[in-house]
Formats: C-alpha cells, sequence, structure tokens
C-alpha cells in the first residue's frame, strides 16, 4: 500500500518537473534579429506581390485564349465585365467598427430596444414552426 501511496506522490511530481522547462520564457529579439525578421518579411510580400501578378496575367490568358477559341467554334461569348479590385478577405478584420454602429457602440435607440427572442419566449413563433406536435402514426399490425 506504500508503494502506491509514493507511486501517487512521485507522478504529479515527475509531471510538474517535466513541465517547468516548458514555461520559461524566450528572450527579446535583438535588434539584428528584428531587423531580420522585418527583411524577410519584406522579401516575402514582395514574392506574394509578385505570384498575385503572375497569376492575374495567366488567368488573362486563359480567358483570352478561350475566347478566341469559342469565337471560332461558334459558340456565345458574352462581353467581358470590368471588376473592380476587391479589399480582400482581411477587409473584415481591419475594421474600425461594427457594421452600420458608428464607432461600434449601440446607439441610444438600439440599446432601448427589448430582446426578442422565439428561445426566451419574448417573441412569437416563426410562420414556418410548427404550433403543435402532431402524434405519430400507430404502426401497422
Amino acid at each position: 500500500m506504500n508503494r502506491w501511496k509514493s507511486l501517487a506522490l512521485c507522478v504529479p511530481l515527475a509531471v510538474a518537473a517535466l513541465a517547468l522547462p516548458a514555461r520559461a520564457a524566450l528572450p527579446e529579439p535583438t535588434p539584428e534579429q528584428q531587423a531580420a525578421a522585418a527583411a524577410k518579411k519584406a522579401a516575402a510580400d514582395a514574392q506574394a506581390a509578385k505570384e498575385k501578378q503572375q497569376l492575374a496575367e495567366s488567368m488573362e490568358r486563359v480567358a483570352a485564349y478561350w475566347r478566341q477559341r469559342a469565337q471560332g467554334q461558334g459558340w456565345k461569348v458574352n462581353p467581358q465585365v470590368a471588376v473592380q479590385p476587391v479589399q480582400g478577405f482581411n477587409a473584415s478584420a481591419t475594421q474600425s467598427s461594427a457594421s452600420g454602429q458608428p464607432g461600434g457602440q449601440l446607439g441610444s435607440a438600439a440599446a432601448q430596444q427589448p430582446i426578442r427572442s422565439e428561445k426566451l419566449g419574448t417573441a412569437p413563433p416563426s410562420a414556418d414552426v410548427k404550433t403543435k406536435q402532431d402524434r405519430p402514426a400507430a404502426p401497422a399490425r
């Protein structure tokens, strides 16, 4: 029985001893390391911009080839649509406030509105919700 007690004491101590190195903080990067990281990021950004441009040119070549081939085969070809560049996926992550709310704060009129929820029972049920539960059909005998 003493063996189990000592084992029960040793296991948590061993786990704690193994976890201590994981809690150690890394030292702050030196100015040289920060400069190297900034240069690496700038090079990666430049490479990404170059690849993005190459992709756009490649897509234009494919579209032009398809249009030329389609006209030659008598397919209906719609005119190209001018597309404005989009802001990208990061646009929503860089918003300064909530959509429709100046400064990201609820206005006084919105804050005074009662909360209406079907789940809380403060709103009537939707039209697509069953009003009563139908009894299941009796099994055939």
